[in-house]
C-alpha cells in the first residue's frame, strides 16, 4: 500500500459540520476488490492468447522449413532440367545453322563442279598448247650435240 492510500484512509467523509468518528472505508481495497474477477478472467484470456500466439510461431515455422525444402527441391529438379532445357531451346537454332550449312557446302560443291567442269573443258586445249610449246624449240635446230 502506498503512502497515499494509506493518508487517503484520513480524508474527511461528509460535509463540514458534525465530527464522524471511525475511518473512511478504503476506496483502493473497494476498487481492487471488484477488479479482482475480471482482472483474473483478463489473465486467463491473456495466457490463452499467449498459448495461441505461440501456436501461430511453431506453425509458422514449420510452414518457412516446408517451405525451404520444397524450395531447394525445386532447385535441385529445376538443375537437373537444365541441360534438357538448354538442348530443346538450342535445337531450333542448330538446324537453322545446319541448313545454312547444308546451304554453304552445296554451293561451294556447285563452284567447285564448275571449276572442274572448266577444267576438263579447256584441258585438251592446254595440253595442245602445251605440247606445242615443248616441241617448238626442239623443231627450229635441226642438230643434235
Amino acid at each position: 500500500m502506498s503512502l497515499r492510500d494509506f493518508l487517503e484512509r484520513f480524508r474527511p467523509t461528509g460535509t463540514p459540520g458534525a465530527a464522524v468518528t471511525g475511518v473512511p472505508p478504503d476506496r483502493a481495497a473497494e476498487r481492487a476488490a471488484e477488479l479482482a474477477p475480471v482482472l483474473a478472467r483478463l489473465t486467463a484470456v491473456q495466457q490463452e492468447a499467449a498459448r495461441i500466439r505461440a501456436a501461430g510461431e511453431e506453425a509458422a515455422e514449420t510452414i518457412r522449413r516446408d517451405a525451404g525444402h520444397m524450395a531447394a527441391d525445386i532447385v535441385a529438379a529445376a538443375r537437373e532440367q537444365a541441360p534438357e532445357v538448354r538442348r530443346q531451346a538450342a535445337e531450333p537454332v542448330v538446324k537453322d545453322a545446319v541448313r545454312e550449312a547444308a546451304a554453304v557446302r552445296a554451293a561451294g560443291d556447285r563452284a567447285a563442279d564448275a571449276v572442274r567442269e572448266r577444267a576438263r573443258a579447256r584441258l585438251p586445249a592446254l595440253v595442245d598448247e602445251a605440247v606445242a610449246q615443248a616441241v617448238r624449240p626442239t623443231a627450229g635446230t635441226g642438230t643434235a650435240s
